[in-house]
């Protein structure tokens, strides 16, 4: 009906946006954060980096200070994760944010994190810890598993004299090494060439690349040698080639590779170098080459037998001969295909193996005890969660949750993980939160316990109704009344089909109980239908409304044509309010956003005003919401309490109830209402309590009393925040369940609206300028205008500030007004720098065509005064003394211009006053006006005295010929009239 409005916790007027690269996707995640002694807010922006590589990255946008402080990109992306040496591509760093614990750092996590092993590709997803100085300090990657290509390979290679031609094992080397996967985090190789004695042509970790070690190879040249002592060239590459020295890792395979032509000159040291290699854990393969055989026609039964001892059991998958050296690059397919088929990790159970696509970190949770993980695609995409607590990892195996997904459907790609959560029950029990999704497409969540051993007991089940609705890819459980407890768990559906197949969205809201666990009290949804997805993002916020209990914000980022919406409900005692308080549109806010409410946060005061302050992401820009505070208004400055104390159990003897209240308010009356006679005696301990006494000597059972408090506002104590706090108390024992509702306390952050009259008088008003007068040469007349606030309320009022913008200075640093003196009463005053214009200042030539000078065409002066204390009915004032230049008004070409100088009363950061519009700006006119002389010709000057002339000539000549000048005089008239006589 009209005349009402909707109420509002948050200020959609002044909100603080900061700007990112929409391509980057900055905004996807929002964080609201403390470190470092300062507040923050951290944006994601998983899209981020050179070329569009999509590594990702985390922006910090500071809050408190400055406005047009820009974000800080962190260039996290930019750090190797992991054990690479590089940094990763398309890892989508930023996707999830995570608050750690009170060490002013946080966490970032980069789900799509690949790790190349051989010719697959393993997303198992990353997480860095950043400190409070942004920089990073570990990575946290619990399912990557070492690749099975983690080998090290050492070749031992023939380079004896018999070898021959040389150009063919280059060949052979250059073709080996194009089927091995070299990287630091796959295999590496190393070479021992020996004749008479081993060398090590190069070790393991000396090349990091195929290219690299593919270059060595072809630049290999023959040792040569009379003699081939194979067993000792074995014994150096098993003792020396996997040292640590040489760059082995003590994790990885090895690998031996035998290649040789000829039967060893030091067989008899064989069995020791076979030993050796046993020890060091070295598999061994044995490559005979026969082309010396062959080419003298020589028996190679005892060379082949010498080669098959070396190569490991069984003969067919480690011992290769060939004909000659040609023909060793015929073996390289069926060698690479062998050393790949090994197990190149130990010590994993199979099923760690369904971890390699978990994709960790695509939904975080923190826990008092560790971080919950959601794993989507864990045990092929069926998706599970992980539970990190003190460096230990914990999570289900593949068949703990089959009753509640069914291996059949395990191709349907469930997403379990997809969000994560934890709720708290009665008797401090926990239970974990996890949303599936795409669980046979209807979505479903469950509440279970993870026990040590990885088992898993599902306390309840709860499953979508509409198909592809993706129910359950959000989770919310809220503390209403914010006693530890969890009271309401929301379930969204974002992309849930309302009317006329609108994506509208829908959250569906569940009561916390004991038997049932979970009961459904209805759906939140947005009003009208339109494509909206809402429950896109949701989370739980403090008190918005100082009600005592705690509310949701619900995003839904499609609205109005993907502009995007945010949604607060409130929380009750029984629940969460079906309508919202407060919907936030982005098309109502001062800047141009798109998909604004995909992603939010409300924990923190970030501005430091003690109210709790909303970010909100949109696609290429954060937005922080603050908190309205209670205005208290001049007329308005009475407070009603009504407060009702009751005996629900037994008799209460010698029962007290004790009043407290803030400085900033005044009692005015204490008012029992009684149901039925109970006496009640109030005494005033101090001036900002009552003691009172409640049915002395005994406050019986059944028995209720209510209380009406007045309060008024105190004129001289302005504090942010009113507080009333009651307590009672008897001799009586009570049970210490009960005691928590002895006490009740309600509270406001409140600001003040003083009754100010802000105003400015000028001595001049109008001013005119001759270009060709007499004004004297430089400045002009000076004048004074007075900017005076009067204080008419009530409120002793400080910590004010008037900015004066006087326009002082056009184009090419040409000043037309400048301040000469600032008189003061009661203030301090700063002249500041010059301000810039949004454009080009004016020119003087283009006067003509401007009618007004200000600050959008000029540069100004900036005068800032920092007004004293204000009590009721005084004032201040501050004068400005300004000069007029007259040079630049008499050079430019204009008729009249006037210039505007601007004043705003304001208040300091974090003030409890509100000033009104009304009584926050002022300004003063001054019109400067150019006359200018009409300059006549001197042959237009001749000619007009000469046609005067000729003009005067032809009157005199008319007046002739009517007979004007022949009429007789009045003498000769007289002397006529006496001759007549």
């Amino acid at each position: 009906p009209p005349g009402l409005c909707s109420p509002f916790n948050l200020d959609v007027h002044h909100p603080r946006l900061f700007p990112g690269p929409p391509e980057a996707e900055f905004g996807y995640s929002v964080l609201q954060h403390v470190g470092g002694g300062r507040r923050w807010m951290l944006v994601g922006a998983p899209w981020d980096g050179p070329s569009g590589d999509r590594r990702g990255d985390v922006y910090r946008c500071p809050v408190g200070g400055s406005h047009n402080a820009p974000c800080a990109k962190g260039h996290l992306g930019d750090y190797p994760l992991g054990n690479s040496s590089r940094p990763a591509l398309n890892m989508h760093l930023g996707m999830s944010l995570l608050e750690t614990d009170g060490d002013g750092g946080f966490m970032a996590c980069a789900p799509l994190w690949s790790r190349a092993c051989g010719s697959s590709v393993f997303s198992s997803g990353i997480c860095t810890r950043v400190d409070a100085s942004f920089r990073p300090q570990g990575s946290l990657a619990p399912t990557a598993q070492r690749c099975p290509t983690y080998m090290d390979v050492v070749i031992v290679l023939d380079g004896s004299n018999s070898i021959y031609p040389w150009s063919e094992v280059q060949t052979f080397l250059r073709r080996l090494v194009g089927r091995l996967f070299i990287d630091p985090e796959q295999i590496q190789v190393g070479l021992v060439q020996y004749g008479e004695s081993p060398v090590h042509e190069w070790s393991l970790g000396d090349f990091r690349t195929k290219e690299e070690v593919v270059r060595a190879a072809r630049n290999l040249s023959r040792r040569e040698g009379r003699e081939t002592k194979t067993a000792q060239a074995i014994m150096v590459a098993c003792t020396e080639g996997f040292s640590q020295s040489h760059g082995g890792r003590p994790e990885a395979a090895r690998l031996l590779v035998v290649v040789t032509d000829g039967e060893s000159h030091d067989g008899e040291e064989l069995p020791a170098a076979l030993k050796a290699c046993e020890a060091g854990r070295v598999t061994r393969y044995g490559i005979a080459v026969l082309g010396h055989y062959i080419r003298r026609q020589r028996d190679p039964s005892s060379f082949l037998r010498e080669i098959r001892a070396i190569a490991s059991d069984p003969d067919e998958r480690f011992f290769f001969n060939v004909t000659d050296e040609a023909a060793l690059t015929d073996i390289v397919d069926a060698l690479g295909d062998r050393i790949f088929g090994l197990e190149g990790s130990h010590g994993e159970n199979e099923s760690s193996f369904g971890l390699e696509m978990s994709q960790i970190g695509f939904s975080t949770h923190r826990l008092k005890d560790g971080i919950l993980f959601g794993m989507v695609g864990a045990y092929d995409w069926g998706g599970s969660v992980l539970w990190l607590e003190e460096g230990h990892r914990l999570f289900p195996p593949r068949t703990a949750l089959e009753d509640e997904f069914p291996p059949a459907l395990q191709n349907h790609a469930a997403y379990l993980g997809y969000s994560v959560s934890s709720m708290f029950l009665r008797g401090g029990r926990r239970l974990f939160l996890s949303g599936a999704p795409r669980f046979r497409h209807r979505g479903k969540v469950i509440a279970f316990q993870l026990k040590k051993d990885g088992a898993v007991r599902v306390a309840q089940s709860l499953q979508g109704e509409q198909i592809g609705s993706y129910f359950g890819s959000e989770l919310c459980p809220l503390d209403t009344d914010r006693d530890g407890t969890t009271d309401v768990l929301l379930v969204a559906a974002p992309m849930f089909l309302g009317p006329q197949n609108k994506e509208t969205g829908r959250v569906y809201v569940y009561l916390v109980g004991q038997q049932p666990l979970l009961t459904f009290q209805g759906t939140l949804q947005p009003e009208p239908a339109q494509d909206a997805r809402f429950g896109f993002a949701m989370g739980a916020l403090p008190d918005l409304n100082q009600d005592g209990f705690a509310d949701v914000a619900v995003g839904a980022p499609l609205e109005d044509g993907h502009r995007g919406a945010l949604y607060l409900y409130h929380g009750t005692q029984n629940g969460v309010r079906p309508h919202p308080a407060q919907r936030i549109a982005a098309v109502s806010m001062p800047q141009a956003l798109s998909y604004f409410g995909r992603s939010v946060d409300g924990r923190l005061d970030l501005d430091g005003d003690d109210l709790v302050d909303v970010a909100v992401g949109a696609q290429g820009a954060a937005v922080l919401l603050r908190e309205d505070p209670f205005l208290v208004r001049g007329g308005r400055r009475k407070v009603l309490v009504s407060v009702i104390l009751e005996n629900r159990m037994e008799n209460a003897y010698n029962t007290s109830l004790s009043l407290s209240f803030s400085r900033n308010l005044h009692l005015a009356s204490f008012t029992p209402q009684r149901d039925r006679p109970v006496k009640v005696e109030c005494a005033a301990p101090a001036p900002h309590a009552r003691l009172c006494s409640v049915g002395h000597p005994v406050f019986p059972t059944g028995a209720k009393v209510t209380f009406l408090l007045e309060f008024e506002f105190s004129c001289s104590s302005l504090l942010s925040r009113v507080l009333v706090r009651l307590t009672a108390t008897s001799n009586s024992l009570e049970s210490s369940e009960t005691l928590r509702d002895n006490t009740a306390e309600a509270s406001a952050y409140v600001q003040y609206e003083p009754h100010l009259l802000f105003s400015s008088e000028s001595t001049l008003h109008r001013y005119e300028v001759h270009p060709y007068g007499t004004l004297p040469v430089g400045p002009g007349p000076e004048f004074k205008t007075t900017l005076k606030v009067q204080n008419l309320g009530c409120y002793v009022v400080s910590g004010l500030i008037i900015s004066a913008f006087l326009p002082a200075v056009a184009h090419g640093g040409n000043y037309f007004l400048s301040l000469s003196q600032v008189i003061t009463n009661n203030a301090s005053c700063t002249v500041q720098n010059l301000t810039e214009p949004p454009g080009h200042p004016v020119h003087p030539e283009d006067l003509q065509h401007t009618s007004r000078l200000n600050g959008s065409n000029t540069r100004c002066q900036v005068v800032r005064c920092h007004l004293g204390w204000l009590a009721k009915g005084t004032e201040v004032s501050v004068g400005l003394l300004r000069l007029v230049h007259n040079e630049f008004f008499r050079k430019a070409k204009f008729k009249s211009v006037t210039v505007v100088s601007t004043f705003e009363l304001g208040a300091e950061e974090g003030s409890v006053l509100q000033l009104t519009e009304a009584s926050r700006w002022s300004e003063s006119l001054l019109e400067v006006i150019q006359t200018r002389p009409i300059l006549i010709s001197l042959w237009i000057l001749i000619g007009s005295v000469l046609g005067g002339l000729l003009l005067l000539a032809l009157l005199v000549f008319c007046l002739w010929k009517l007979g004007f000048f022949a009429r007789k005089i009045p003498e000769e008239e007289k002397r006529e009239e006496k001759l007549e006589q």
